[in-house]
């Protein structure tokens, strides 16, 4: 995973955000070269993050799993 600012953005990406997104709380995911980028949909010029198709699995697998479910 890594950070990636403005001036390092592919012109090319479709953003997409999940259609149960409400109140402008949400993020917004792009595929780029295999990888899979995410930024906050309120600060669509602000930084994302860059992750790899494995971290961006795993990520899903333990959300659908109830891994995140008791943070603080």
């Amino acid at each position: 995973m890594s950070g990636v600012q403005p001036t390092d953005r592919p012109a090319h990406l479709m953003w997409r955000k999940s259609s149960s997104s409400s109140m402008g709380n949400c993020v917004e995911v792009a595929a780029d070269s295999g990888d899979v980028l995410l930024r906050d949909s309120k600060d669509p010029a602000g930084p994302w993050m860059r992750y790899t198709a494995a971290e961006w699995e795993a990520f899903l697998w333990g959300a659908k799993h109830g891994d995140f479910d008791n943070l603080p």
